[in-house]
């Protein structure tokens, strides 16, 4: 297992194991009713001191001992920090009773050095040096107070920590409204992925309400208060209609595109958990290191779903912490959150309450970029780990409810944990052949399937035989079809290569089939064939029976009759016969061929000139002319 290791994270409903259980166009309805920064942000300067932590040695440590560890990652004890706890007074001590130090480091190192002191043994502790305040955050946007849904969340004090800068939200949907006052500001140049084109005009008014839950500007004196105040949101327009309905192909295409183009987590309010394409193209999204959130739908239905492992799928709860009467649900749904009475921005400059799952749904995608935005190292399953473990399960009675996933998303739970999760990933797959099963094969073309696993994530699997690369893979299952003509009879040493998100490889054992192509056997013999009645110049009057038998070493395909070059009689057996009544025909010559085809193509002929003659009792008439 990959070290996914939790220093004292908090969390107000402690947590719980990941959960593992089982994850053409559709037109889709909206669902409603009526690139990866890693610099420092000036977020991050808010809520840390820039360029020193706090580190503990544990007690017993010599003052050498903690110099030398310091010095081994080019470190040194802030001078201007009153009052020594060593008598030396060569290093200083935040207070007289107790070790804890204030060390100088370089700026955007903070959280590495703090997790790579976190370490050692010799340290109690190391932590950032934390900016609070005496209260929590409070915005005052005209509609604060009409928010429920964000202290229900614990956004105020998960905002403590991250706003959101430096994450790009894609908002898959009908447009965005450029002009809408809270969102202007936080506004990126989007695609319409229908037209091919930049227009992203809202054409239904729904993406305009999607974009405003994750990211309208807030604390601004005017508006509403988003989720991530501080995230750009990527318009990608999947829409024409009038009515907003869209289609998977559209969909997963902007997926796809919005990869390409910065997007760190991409948000679909529609329900389109069951698409394979949309789930592959969020797979890419996850290669890129980004996360599709989807709605579970507002048909108040269990979906008889099964867990997608690519896409977070979300139902929707209402003031009083339950699921919503028109929330879908099923064991595909991943965590809830608040989709009843949510305020947000309108096309067209206003305000105003919304319901759906379609609002549940970017509530999320906000949550997931104060995550990335606080700690941009974080891969996406671990987001996902860390979204689905801190979870608020007080409206459940067990770890995992099809109504509510893992539970309703607790976003100052997952922020304490993001910023304490060690997310140094050193572990590579485990990259298992698991057919063919048998050491021989003599098909032309065959399956090598392969199982990769991985606790982080496996982005890639690569094949090779006799150390080719003959194909890679980036989607479960990992199956690559091999044609045995590119390769000569004998032993062929297969190896599979199985990559992560960090780059690690996991290399398989070898594998070594044996190619033994069938030999074909070229088939020269022609057919051979019996006509006893036949014979060149026989006399034939009134009905003349023709019968013929063929035989062939592998098989015949036809034995045909014909009679001055047409085809009177055809058949696949070995045997034909056909009854000519010579009284319709002319006196005289007349030319019979019988040939037989075998399955190589060989052909025989039997080839006899008979006479048709008038018989008259006493008498025979007859002509050779």
């Amino acid at each position: 297992m990959k070290k996914i290791t939790q220093h004292n994270a908090r969390s107000a409903t402690g947590t719980s194991p990941l959960h593992t259980s089982a994850k053409v166009a559709a037109l889709l309805l909206p669902l409603a009713f009526a690139n990866s920064a890693t610099a420092a942000t000036d977020l991050v300067e808010k809520a840390w001191a820039q360029g020193r932590i706090l580190v503990q040695p544990k007690a017993g440590v010599s003052l050498n001992s903690f110099n030398q560890i310091l010095n081994n990652h080019n470190l040194q004890a802030q001078a201007n920090v009153a009052l020594s706890a060593y008598s030396n007074g060569t290093s200083d001590a935040v207070d007289r009773r107790s070790r804890a130090h204030l060390i100088s480091v370089p700026v955007q190192s903070e959280l590495t050095l703090v997790k790579a002191l976190s370490n050692d043994p010799s340290i109690e502790f190391a932590e950032l040096d934390m900016r609070v305040s005496p209260s929590e955050i409070s915005a005052n946007d005209t509609y604060f107070s009409n928010a429920w849904h964000l202290n229900t969340m614990n956004l105020p004090q998960a905002w403590m920590t991250s706003q959101g800068e430096n994450v790009v939200v894609a908002i898959l949907d009908t447009g965005v409204d450029a002009t809408q006052p809270d969102l202007v500001d936080n506004m990126l140049a989007g695609w319409n992925i229908v037209s091919g084109n930049s227009d992203i005009s809202d054409v239904f008014g729904h993406g305009t309400k999607v974009a405003g839950v994750v990211a309208a500007t807030s604390d601004n004196n005017s508006g509403v208060t988003s989720i991530a105040w501080h995230a750009s949101i990527l318009p990608v327009k999947v829409s024409n209609l009038s009515n907003g309905h869209a289609y998977w192909s559209d969909i997963a295409r902007a997926v796809t595109w919005a990869a390409d183009n910065g997007a760190d987590i991409v948000n679909i309010s529609y329900a389109i958990s069951s698409s394979r394409s949309i789930s592959n193209a969020a797979k890419y999204m996850k290669t890129k290191g980004g996360l599709v959130v989807s709605s579970s739908g507002n048909a108040g239905k269990d979906l008889n779903c099964t867990d997608n492992p690519d896409i977070i799928t979300v139902s929707a709860t209402t003031k009083s912490d339950t699921k919503a009467s028109w929330s879908n649900y099923g064991l595909c749904i991943d965590v809830t959150a608040p989709g009843s009475g949510i305020w947000t921005t309108r096309a067209g400059g206003s305000y105003g309450a919304v319901n759906g799952t379609s609002f549940s749904s970017p509530a999320v995608a906000g949550v997931l970029a104060l995550l990335k935005s606080a700690n941009p190292n974080l891969s996406p399953d671990e987001l996902e780990h860390i979204l689905e473990s801190t979870a608020n399960k007080d409206m459940m009675t067990t770890e995992f409810s099809s109504y509510y996933g893992h539970g309703r998303v607790d976003a100052a739970a997952a922020l304490a944990m993001a910023m304490d999760l060690d997310t140094t990933d050193q572990e590579a797959p485990s990259v298992v052949i698991t057919s063919p099963t048998e050491d021989s094969v003599q098909a032309t073309t065959f399956n090598i399937d392969v199982t990769a696993t991985d606790d982080i994530g496996v982005t890639t699997v690569n094949l090779y035989a006799n150390d080719k690369l003959v194909g890679s893979d980036s989607v479960f299952p990992f199956t690559f079809s091999i044609d045995s003509n590119d390769f000569a009879d004998g032993d062929i040493s297969f190896v599979a290569h199985a990559f992560d998100a960090a780059g690690n490889l996991g290399e398989s054992l070898e594998r070594r089939v044996n190619i033994a192509h069938q030999k074909v056997e070229v088939d020269t013999t022609a057919p051979t064939i019996d006509t006893p009645k036949l014979r060149n110049g026989k006399l034939v009057s009134g009905t003349f029976t023709i019968s013929a038998v063929a035989n062939d070493n592998i098989g015949l395909t036809s034995l045909q009759i014909f009679i001055d070059g047409k085809l009177k009689a055809d058949s696949t057996n070995a045997k034909l016969s056909y009854n000519w009544d010579t009284t319709k025909g002319a006196r005289g010559a007349h030319d019979i061929v019988v040939i037989a085809t075998d399955a190589a193509g060989n052909t025989t002929k039997s080839v006899a000139r008979v006479y048709v003659i008038v018989e008259v009792i006493g008498f025979k008439f007859f002509s050779k002319g």
